[in-house]
């Protein structure tokens, strides 16, 4: 992208962003930051209990676990890359230098696409499981899972970075102040005296092959399970086989439908509190409410669990006994 010299000049004039954050409600900055901390530490706490018992137990070194633990680490850098700032905003802390912002943004929507990629491609690991069972260690074997592991995160960093290189070298002239909690996409754009146009084109191509194309992969694998489901004859077996995959399908629901209102919703010039809100949320509580999800639906993990759990309350036992 060819920027004139008073382009440059104008560039660089911006040395750091100020992010509002909800500042209407200063008086309620303190319970604001213990609800999204609460969060945090929730999110943190569950995504790494869900990695260390699928570590620690033998029974869940599937591909199926493999895929869910790539999710819970997805989840943690997720919502790593914006609630630690978020949390420092509501103690005031409202700067935050140009470098960090794009670096921000662009970890944001990677996390974002690598998070599409990987849902996808569990979405392929259960049509395998439920309409090829026999054939199951043989297609979905490490050797397989972990390069399209490592193709979901690859695919995720890099389909965003064609925008989020772009939106560096656009002019603010001066405009620093962020009317949202994140450096969010469409805020940065609406700071900018630029032409953005070929980047709103840009990232509205790139981010339509993203959502089609993993849409219409979980779409297909559904189909195809929900028509294998169907030809079981027994009832217990139904619920068994669907079972297997109800908990990841939930999470796709959830996922795909705040995914599709965030972006596709129209966007208002002025940022709105509403806006604000289901934006820190959604980049918040999926985090958070994924490993939830896996939990309660899913017997071997709640098996895993309750097995950890009773075993350190024998030690604790033991530990007293001595």
């Amino acid at each position: 992208m060819i920027m004139s010299s008073l382009q440059r000049e104008n560039q660089t004039e911006v040395k750091e962003f100020i992010i509002l954050g909800f500042s209407e409600h200063l008086t309620r900055q303190n319970l604001l930051f213990v609800v999204f901390l609460s969060i945090y530490l929730v999110t943190l706490l569950g995504n790494l209990t869900l990695l260390t018992v699928m570590c620690i137990d033998s029974r869940l070194h599937k591909p199926m676990y493999f895929f869910l633990s790539n999710l819970a680490v997805l989840d943690i850098c997720l919502s790593s890359s914006t609630l630690p700032k978020m949390l420092a905003i509501f103690l005031m802390d409202k700067a935050i230098s140009f470098q960090a912002c794009m670096t921000q943004l662009y970890l944001l929507m990677s996390f974002t696409s690598v998070e599409f990629f990987l849902l996808s491609v569990m979405a392929y690991d259960r049509y395998v499981a439920i309409c090829n069972p026999l054939h199951y260690s043989v297609i979905m074997n490490m050797r397989v899972c972990i390069p399209l592991s490592a193709g979901c995160w690859a695919l995720g960093f890099l389909d965003v970075l064609p925008h989020s290189v772009s939106i560096i070298y656009v002019s603010f002239c001066g405009h620093n102040v962020i009317n949202h909690l994140f450096c969010d996409f469409h805020t940065m754009l609406k700071l900018s005296c630029s032409d953005t146009s070929t980047i709103k084109l840009l990232m509205l191509t790139l981010n339509l092959f993203l959502a089609l194309g993993s849409i219409l992969l979980i779409l297909t694998s559904y189909a195809q399970i929900i028509s294998a489901i169907l030809k079981i004859q027994s009832v217990d077996g139904r619920w068994k086989a669907f079972s297997t995959c109800s908990s990841h399908l939930i999470v796709v629901s959830i996922y795909s439908g705040t995914v599709v209102f965030t972006y596709g919703r129209p966007k208002n010039k002025n940022t709105t509190q509403a806006d604000k809100l289901f934006d820190a949320l959604y980049n918040t509580l999926i985090p958070m409410v994924n490993p939830i999800i896996y939990s309660l639906r899913n017997k071997d993990v709640k098996a895993a669990l309750m097995k950890g759990t009773q075993g350190r309350i024998i030690r604790l036992r033991n530990w007293n006994i001595m």
